[in-house]
């Protein structure tokens, strides 16, 4: 499928970010633990999603999609059996089944996971923190995890890894005895799985910091939750606004965790209004670089959590486009997320991509249509936003990356005043 979008009209109204992609995937892996219902609400319907979902019933857990975005899961008799390898191709996601079918079954065969391709995302925090609590592993083609009984464990993290952390909380959870999990990861989507399992009866200390401590062996039951708003999608709407010159409100915005997400773009000269649970973008900013004490270039880098995030850096990129002033833009995550920047470049963006982690950007650009590719969830989404404030009719091919993390993108646009169409793929007629 192809967007073709006719860019350089100003957009405006409201729109609401969806539940957070990266917190849905970990809370739907973790409905696993228990065997009673439980309810998950404002559930992203995205292809990743869909796909863990399948997972799930692979393994004979009961799922069902109650509404547009509530889903009931039954997990009252599992098997542990090799997961499907094609399933786990589609998405990284995959990964997080270990903890939650370790606990109920003592074992899984787990084929490699998929996902976004943009660079090396290293697997090694996940089975060391696992082979703390008493498991072994097997690395033969698939990976095979074993343990007979998981058991509290001091844990430290060997990087703050995100899925490595939810990972580990889900086994810790389960586990006998108390476990203290260190240099773990902080994250918005980290914290609502957290709380999550706290609603189905663990006993979780230290939610939102890096030492998180598990009362582990409590039994758990049933509930509801409502997956929290989806704080990169915030992001993503923010740059949207900016480089339309457009006045969006941002509904619902989860604003307690956009600090480092609103001092990013205020580095770029784009500032945002917060009223109530709501992020305004206002119209009319002159959207100039802050430059450093003393006239020096700026940076705008991510790091963890709760510094600027790694999955806005592709928007921010685009952003900086539209801009005045020079800013190094310093990805220091993953080693091949810049690599779009040819395709920006080629629209008439002024880019030095000086290392697969730094890349100068000179603004502002008048940015031309063209045809470009999505070779990412993010990238994709900064792509599309590039084409929404050039002229003329641009294409985006290989949509379904956009998709996998942003639901129903098109259709929300639209609501906007945004010209963009969802056709067919022109080149397979």
């Amino acid at each position: 499928m192809q967007y073709v979008v006719q860019g350089g009209h100003p957009l405006s109204g409201r729109i609401r970010p969806s539940g957070n992609k990266n917190a849905a995937l970990p809370i739907v892996a973790a409905a696993l633990l228990c065997d009673e219902p439980v309810h998950l609400t404002n559930v992203p319907r995205i292809r990743d999603v869909e796909t863990l979902v399948e997972l799930l019933k692979s393994v004979g857990a009961q799922a069902e999609w109650t509404s547009r975005n509530a889903l009931t899961i039954h997990a009252k008799s599992i098997h542990a059996a090799q997961l499907n390898p094609e399933l786990c191709r589609n998405i990284r996601a995959s990964i997080l089944l270990a903890g939650p079918l370790l606990a109920r079954c003592g074992e899984v065969v787990l084929p490699p996971p998929g996902g976004d391709v943009i660079g090396r995302r290293r697997l090694d925090t996940h089975f060391l923190a696992l082979q703390q609590l008493g498991a072994s592993f097997d690395v033969n083609g698939a990976y095979t995890i074993r343990a007979s009984k998981l058991k509290g464990a001091d844990v430290f993290l060997d990087e703050p890894s995100v899925t490595g952390t939810e990972n580990a909380l889900a086994a810790a959870t389960a586990a006998q005895g108390t476990t203290v999990l260190r240099n773990a990861a902080s994250e918005p989507h980290v914290q609502d799985m957290a709380r999550f399992l706290v609603a189905m009866g663990a006993s979780i200390d230290g939610i939102g910091t890096n030492t998180i401590t598990i009362q582990g062996g409590r039994p758990l039951h049933g509930c509801t939750h409502e997956i929290g708003p989806d704080h990169i999608e915030v992001g993503s709407f923010i740059g949207l606004a900016a480089v339309t010159k457009s006045e969006i409100t941002i509904e619902r915005a989860g604003v307690e965790h956009l600090r480092s997400t609103l001092m990013g773009f205020e580095r770029l000269g784009v500032v945002c209004r917060i009223e109530g649970e709501d992020l305004v973008v206002p119209s009319g900013q002159e959207m100039v670089i802050r430059s450093d004490m003393g006239g020096a270039v700026p940076k705008l880098e991510d790091q963890p959590w709760p510094a600027f995030p790694a999955d806005t850096m592709s928007i921010a990129l685009v952003t900086a486009t539209q801009c005045s002033g020079v800013i190094v833009i310093h990805e220091k995550m993953f080693e091949s997320r810049l690599f779009f920047v040819d395709k920006l470049i080629g629209m008439g963006a002024r880019i030095v991509l000086c290392d697969p982690h730094r890349a100068v950007v000179v603004g502002p650009s008048k940015l031309h249509a063209a045809q470009v590719e999505s070779p990412d969830i993010r990238a994709g989404m900064a792509m599309l936003l590039a084409a929404l404030c050039a002229e003329g009719e641009s294409i985006i091919d290989n949509v379904r990356q956009i998709e996998r993390g942003y639901e129903r993108i098109d259709e929300r646009l639209r609501a906007l005043g945004a010209k963009i169409e969802r056709v067919e793929d022109r080149r397979s007629r």
